[in-house]
């Protein structure tokens, strides 16, 4: 079977990927995302190009990104380029340079994908990338769940290249002849990953020369343990972890008779990224006062008097808490929610909680998107023009603690408040018999 053949059936039968779906390419200008886009097109998908000018390799990065603009170009393929200033990133928000890098892709990644209507943003990574994997989490202390290494497919993020080597890149690259530049820090061995692919590795291949084989048995074997496992875990999580908007609550009543079993209790809280540590220090403050609150790493836990409450915290929603609306925006995302902005002449008012109308003329752009602070007022539109306090506003309306700071709110460039997102326009900024233009921002 040829590499083409090779590549639609892992399409088809693992990624369950229709040649009908529009796909986002990550593409740096290495070999193996070149190969990746070579497969795409020759197997008739509809793709856009990503390429990220991350700044941290001079001139050799600005040769990448004019690699992929000529392909792209070449082949009629939408190209798009995001610069990014990484070190500066990196050193804002405490981040090392690799962290700060996948952060930054990944989130434009996503925006772009639901910009230009793509279904799926493919990855290249192959056969030992997911090996290496596996041996990094070994160190790292993950568990099973690391064990399975690189999934194929994880929300939105597919890896069309699992099923092909190193070795068999390199040699399709020169056979087909696909233009690739090197990235000369993928053979330094400063970084871990490197260390792992140029120096242990080809160590267990001297001990077994069915070693990368080997390996990917193991892998499946691990797979089938962790799906084993989690098919006794799910049902009793479905049952127990009840979604209310954009909290998760926990019967206590239900939880106790597994309180005291630890290891079921990690399993059940896994996915929120719980370490038994901290599920000890719940087991150990669950009958005392209510209110204390456990931290992992993106999600917070409540303990109340008769249920825990299971949140994402409020930063995990947008990475920085606050998003800059030019007047030029379309569709964006924040807060876990979808936005799509127009400007139109038509006055009508189409009363809807989820969709914005405001007097075009009073707003100072850019808009900003942020979540409840201290302090927060606003004139809530049918309350004959009386200044309300946000804290207010939401005791009335029983927004609990952990939902109301969750709950986005547009903010003027002037610092007024606009709109409670779902909930309540400012009387300020309303459609009058003088409005010329109308601002409409929905929330899907």
């Amino acid at each position: 079977m040829d590499l083409v053949h090779r590549f639609q059936r892992y399409m088809q039968e693992t990624l369950d990927i229709s040649v009908d779906d529009n796909v986002l390419l990550a593409v740096s200008g290495g070999r193996d995302s070149m190969l990746m886009t070579h497969l795409f097109l020759r197997s008739g998908y509809s793709c856009i190009i990503a390429h990220c000018n991350f700044h941290l390799r001079g001139r050799d990065a600005d040769l990448d990104e004019q690699l992929v603009r000529e392909f792209a170009e070449q082949h009629n393929v939408p190209c798009f380029v995001r610069h990014f200033q990484t070190n500066d990133y990196a050193q804002e928000y405490g981040l090392s340079t690799q962290m700060a890098a996948r952060e930054l892709r990944y989130a434009w990644f996503e925006e772009l994908r639901i910009q230009q209507n793509t279904q799926w943003v493919a990855i290249a990574q192959h056969q030992d990338d997911h090996i290496e994997t596996v041996l990094l989490n070994l160190t790292r202390g993950t568990g099973l769940q690391g064990l399975q290494g690189i999934l194929p497919k994880r929300g939105k993020i597919i890896r069309p290249l699992l099923f092909l080597s190193s070795a068999e890149i390199t040699a399709c690259i020169q056979q087909l002849q696909i233009p690739f530049r090197d990235d000369q820090s993928n053979f330094s061995t400063k970084y871990a990953r490197n260390k792992v692919r140029l120096e242990i590795m080809p160590k267990f291949r001297e001990i077994s020369p069915e070693f990368d084989t080997i390996m990917q048995e193991n892998i499946v074997h691990f797979q089938e343990a962790h799906d084993l496992l989690q098919s006794f875990i799910f049902p009793i999580r479905a049952e127990l972890f009840v979604t209310e908007g954009n909290l998760i609550r926990i019967s206590k009543l239900k939880l106790q008779p597994y309180l005291h079993r630890l290891p079921l209790l990690f399993e059940l809280f896994k996915p929120y990224g719980f370490s038994k540590n901290i599920l000890a220090d719940v087991q150990a403050n669950w009958y005392s006062e209510s209110g204390k609150i456990f931290h992992a790493s993106h999600y917070e836990l409540l303990l109340d008097r008769d249920d825990l409450w299971l949140k994402v915290k409020v930063d995990e929603f947008y990475p920085h808490n606050t998003l800059e609306i030019p007047d030029d925006s379309s569709v964006f995302s924040f807060g876990g929610k979808l936005f799509e902005g127009s400007i139109v002449e038509d006055t009508a008012i189409r009363p809807s909680e989820n969709v914005l109308q405001v007097d075009f003329d009073r707003l100072k752009f850019p808009l900003r998107l942020r979540f409840w602070e201290e302090g927060d007022y606003f004139y809530p539109i049918g309350m004959g023009g009386k200044r309300k306090k946000l804290s207010d506003y939401f005791v009335q309306k029983k927004i609990g603690r952990y939902e109301k700071q969750t709950i986005p709110i547009l903010i003027n460039g002037n610092g007024d408040i606009v709109w409670i997102v779902d909930y309540r326009a400012d009387n300020r900024y309303r459609i009058t018999k003088s409005t010329k233009k109308v601002f409409t921002l929905v929330c899907k």
